[in-house]
């Protein structure tokens, strides 16, 4: 198994983080991809640490959009960083999360529309995949992808919880549909179903550790080792055994990050 997505570099995790990396072990993950904050000193040390306790993880490397107005008076210099930090991070492996969130409006919409953009354009270059982050904003996403991507870039809806026409958009542009723990909340049956059309080939698991644990550990802070629970629900969903459902994604993960 893989947790395609989780944040072991944050704060959450600094205190037990030998322990958190065990239990992955234990749960027979082969790696995590680790989403990491362009510029922040405090993630890059951390993930010193991860790297050395688990030398299979990988890293992605971005400006989210909750941040993206720090660089208001220069968009561009949110793709600067992130080459920066990608250049001499050696297990990097994709640009992200970056995207649009018009849920929170951290960031203005213009500006976040511009650091993405940027970024865009950067993995373009890097010949790098994109872990995206939409919520609220799934056409501008979309559009943005198109425009942007000139149909080289490929990447990952992370933690789907959008519609049938944003999975099929996704699609449609080579994209993957990673599914986190919200498959197993009781009132996601619309997200379940919409996983129901997610070609086999083209899904992914993940944490978003350390938020939206599963059930049963809801509630709790979330860990890659988790991950076993949404992929037993996926399994479920495709009428497959679990061993199954995660050799699939494990192939994906190598299909599209080529860790």
């Amino acid at each position: 198994m893989i947790d395609s997505h989780c944040h072991l570099a944050d704060e959450t995790f600094a205190s037990d983080l030998e322990q958190v990396v065990d239990r992955a072990r234990e749960a027979d993950l082969e790696r995590a991809l680790i989403i990491l904050e362009a510029g922040n000193p405090k993630e890059a040390a951390q993930a010193v640490k991860v790297q050395a306790l688990w030398p299979d993880v990988r890293f992605a490397i971005g400006v989210h959009p909750h941040q993206a107005h720090e660089f208001a008076d220069d968009p561009q210099r949110a793709a600067t960083i992130v080459r920066e930090q990608y250049t001499v991070t050696s297990s990097a492996r994709a640009v992200g999360e970056i995207g649009l969130d018009y849920h929170y409006d951290f960031s203005p919409r213009d500006v976040q529309q511009a650091v993405f953009r940027a970024q865009i354009r950067l993995a373009r270059e890097l010949q790098r995949p994109v872990v995206i982050h939409t919520r609220e904003a799934d056409e501008d996403t979309i559009a943005i992808l198109r425009d942007e991507g000139g149909g080289e870039v490929r990447g990952v809806l992370h933690c789907f919880t959008g519609n049938d026409a944003l999975a099929d958009a996704g699609l449609a542009l080579g994209f993957f549909v990673s599914l986190a723990g919200i498959i197993t909340f009781p009132k996601a049956a619309p997200l379940r179903q919409t996983a129901r059309r997610v070609p086999l080939d083209r899904l992914l698991t993940e944490t978003d550790s350390p938020f939206l644990a599963p059930v049963p550990y809801r509630g709790k802070r979330n860990e890659p080792a988790y991950v076993a629970r949404v992929v037993a629900a996926l399994a479920d969903i495709h009428q497959m055994p679990d061993s199954d459902l995660a050799e699939r994604t494990t192939s994906n993960f190598h299909t599209l990050f080529r860790p």
